[in-house]
């Protein structure tokens, strides 16, 4: 019963600030408008100030640059294997390769993890984040602006991977830990403060970005079939991927314990990105309206999974 009451104060604050922000929606307390500009604040700021501390603070191992490329390649072995089963299944959604592969590590992995098993733990999900980010902001996004506007300048392409905040975040917090400035950018004057600032913003990430994805929780009848579908087959192949993972690939070959076991856990098991609307063009209301229910009902579908690891794996000792 202990273990149980456990487990329920773990995960009730993630529902509790899901269903402030759906009911912030549904009575209209704010608006869409100033959600967008929450949403700017967390992606452009709040998160990028965590993964910089968290980059900033983590012992590097070259085991790390083997689980980036792992996480990369799964990634777009996932898009390849959408695209595969789109052709066999005759699947007429041109969304469907992207929705199976990518993850909403920023939006809600952080959240679930830092909530569950602290601020101080991210750093283990950063790490298996780290090559799922350079995928989101290079290959994926590509592949959206290509499906969009028809943009294939590599270098407009790469221009927008160099630019996304995460990427910058992460880049400079592991170039600094390299050049161990870690230290005087705690201790030294003016730079003690900014880091104090940081440390201010990050705290503010996992609620502003719970409450945003609660607000956003939206699921229309129309299609539903076609919706249970995709989120059935992508958790069909990525949950039982993720535990053999965490057994051959982190376990056995790079001996990296549970904490880095439950970050892999939380990241497979999590929705597509949430970017994804962003990206798609305003007058195709169909699709719009099939990836954004794939988004809810991955996303309620992801927290019910969650809470039972958690259940099960309640700290990361």
């Amino acid at each position: 019963m202990e273990h149980f009451a456990d487990t329920l104060n773990q995960v009730l604050p993630i529902l509790l600030l899901i269903i402030l922000g759906n009911r912030l929606r549904r009575y209209a307390f704010i608006s869409e408008h100033t959600v967008e500009g929450l949403k700017w604040l967390a992606l452009n700021v709040a998160l990028p100030s965590v993964l910089f501390a968290s980059f900033l603070n983590l012992e590097l191992k070259v085991s790390y640059l083997a689980v980036m490329a792992v996480i990369f390649g799964l990634c777009v072995f996932m898009y390849g294997l959408g695209r595969l089963t789109a052709r066999v299944l005759r699947i007429t959604h041109p969304y469907f390769p992207l929705l199976v592969t990518g993850f909403e590590f920023g939006m809600l992995g952080v959240s679930l993890f830092g909530t569950s098993y602290g601020m101080e733990a991210i750093g283990y999900i950063a790490v298996i984040g780290l090559g799922h980010e350079f995928f989101i902001w290079f290959p994926f996004l590509s592949v959206l602006l290509i499906m969009r506007d028809n943009v294939r300048d590599p270098l407009r392409l790469a221009a927008a991977f160099v630019k996304a905040p995460p990427i910058l975040a992460i880049l400079l917090g592991v170039t600094l830990n390299l050049l161990g400035a870690r230290e005087t950018l705690y201790t030294g004057p003016v730079l003690g403060g900014i880091m104090a600032t940081l440390d201010i913003l990050g705290r503010m990430t996992i609620p502003l970005i719970l409450v945003i994805v609660g607000y956003g929780f939206r699921l229309e009848a129309h299609g539903l079939k076609d919706v249970v579908g995709t989120v059935a087959f992508r958790m069909a192949c990525l949950i039982p991927l993720a535990l053999l993972l965490n057994r051959l690939f982190l376990g056995d070959l790079l001996g990296l314990g549970h904490p880095f076991q439950a970050g892999l856990f939380t990241m497979l098991i999590l929705p597509p990105p949430f970017i994804i609307p962003l990206f798609m063009k305003p007058e195709d209301h169909e699709e719009r309206r099939y990836v954004n229910n794939v988004l809810t009902v991955n996303t309620v579908a992801s927290l019910a999974v969650f809470a039972v690891y958690l259940a099960f794996n309640p700290t990361l000792n």
